[in-house]
C-alpha cells in the first residue's frame, strides 16, 4: 500500500511520528556536537556550518531527494526556503525562552556574522533566476553551480576567520560546570558512533516526512509549495528547535545560532542539488514567483538578526529582543504573501 492509498488520518500518524523521530535525534546530536567542540577545540561558529549545519539539514536533503525524484521538486525547494525562514524564527523563539537578556545583545562574533551575510548572499542568488532568467549548463542551471561555489567558498573563509589569529567579540557565554554532563564520560568513538545513529535517524525520518507530506498536501487541498514552505518546513526543521533550545539550556549561545545560520547556509544548497536531480529546466525557473519570494523573506530575517547583531543593544520586547520580535512579525506577513502566491 502507498502513502497516497492512506487516508488523512494515516498520513497525519506518519507525519506526526517522523517528526518525533527527528525531535529526539536532533536532542542528541545538539549533545554530541558540543563535547566534541569542547574535545576538538573547535570554533562554536565553525562546527555549527560544518556539523550542526550539515547534519540537521538531513530532513531537507531527504526530502530534497525523494521529491524531485517523485518528480515534484516544487516541495523540495518550497521545504527548503520555508525551512530558512522557520530557522530564523526558531531563535526568536529561544530568544524569548533563555532569560531577560536579548540574544543578540551578548553575541556579537565577526564569524556569527559573516555566516549571517554569506546566507543572505546564498539567498539572493536563489532569486535571480525569476529575475533574470536561468539556463542550463552541465546539467544544472548557472545559479546552482553559483550556489555551489559560494558555499565552498564560504566554508573556507568561516575556517579562516575562525583560526586563532583572528579578531574575536568578548564573549558572555558561561562556561565550565554547564558543559559536564553524561556526554562528558563517553568515549570519543561512541560520542561519534552516537552522532552517526541520530544522522541515519533523522534521514529515514525526512523520508517518511517527504512522503507523507506529498499526500497530505494533495489531501488537505493546502498545494504543493504551501505546505512545503509551511507544515513540511516545521517538520524538518525540528532538528534545529530541538538543538538550538538544548544549546541555550547548555548556554551555548554561539552554538544556537551558528547551528541555525550554518544550517541556512547548507540548505540552500540543497536547491542545486535538486536541480542536478531534476531532468528538467532550471528548477527555481519552474517554481517561480513563490520560490523568489521565499528567498526574500529568509533573506529579509536573517538581516534583521545581523542588524541586532551589530548594533548589540539590549532592547526587549515581550521578553525578547527586538530583532527576534520584528522576525516573528515578518514571518507571519511573509505567510500571508506566500499564501496569496501559492
Amino acid at each position: 500500500m502507498s502513502f497516497e492509498d492512506l487516508p488523512v488520518w494515516g498520513n497525519a500518524a506518519i507525519f506526526a511520528a517522523a517528526a518525533v523521530v527527528v525531535w529526539f535525534a536532533g536532542v542528541r546530536l545538539a549533545r554530541c556536537a558540543d563535547e566534541i567542540s569542547e574535545r576538538t577545540g573547535w570554533g562554536r561558529e565553525f562546527l555549527g556550518i560544518l556539523l550542526l549545519g550539515g547534519v540537521t539539514s538531513l530532513p531537507e536533503l531527504a526530502v530534497g531527494t525523494t521529491a524531485t525524484l517523485r518528480g515534484v521538486p516544487a516541495l523540495s525547494v518550497s521545504d527548503v526556503l520555508g525551512s530558512a525562514a522557520v530557522n530564523l524564527v526558531i531563535l526568536s523563539v529561544a530568544d524569548a525562552v533563555s532569560g531577560r537578556r536579548a540574544l543578540t545583545s551578548v553575541q556579537g562574533s565577526p564569524g556569527l556574522m559573516l555566516q549571517g551575510v554569506l546566507g543572505v548572499l546564498l539567498m539572493s542568488i536563489a532569486t535571480l533566476p525569476t529575475i533574470a532568467g536561468d539556463r542550463l549548463w552541465l546539467g544544472a542551471g548557472i545559479s546552482s553551480w553559483l550556489m555551489v561555489a559560494v558555499y565552498l567558498a564560504s566554508i573556507r573563509l568561516i575556517a579562516r576567520t575562525n583560526a586563532p589569529r583572528a579578531w574575536q567579540a568578548t564573549s558572555t557565554e558561561k562556561r565550565g560546570a554547564e558543559s559536564k554532563g553524561r556526554y562528558a564520560q563517553i568515549s570519543t568513538r561512541k560520542l561519534v558512533m552516537i552522532t552517526v545513529v541520530a544522522g541515519g535517524l533523522i534521514l529515514g525520518a525526512g523520508y517518511l516526512l517527504a512522503r507523507t507530506g506529498e499526500s497530505l498536501a494533495a489531501q488537505t487541498g493546502l498545494g504543493t509549495s504551501f505546505f512545503g514552505a509551511v507544515l513540511l518546513a516545521f517538520a524538518t526543521s525540528l532538528p534545529e528547535w530541538s538543538t538550538v533550545l538544548a544549546a541555550m539550556r547548555m548556554r551555548r549561545y554561539e552554538m544556537a545560532i551558528a547551528d541555525i545560520f550554518g544550517t541556512n547556509l547548507f540548505n540552500v544548497t540543497i536547491i542545486a542539488i535538486v536541480d542536478f536531480m531534476h531532468p528538467g529546466g532550471p528548477v527555481l525557473l519552474e517554481t517561480g514567483a513563490f520560490a523568489a519570494f521565499g528567498a526574500f523573506l529568509a533573506a529579509a530575517l536573517t538581516i534583521l538578526f545581523i542588524v541586532g547583531m551589530l548594533e548589540r543593544r539590549d532592547r526587549t520586547v515581550l521578553r525578547m529582543g527586538w530583532d527576534s520580535f520584528a522576525v516573528l512579525l515578518g514571518y507571519i506577513g511573509g505567510l500571508v504573501v506566500l499564501r496569496g502566491l501559492s
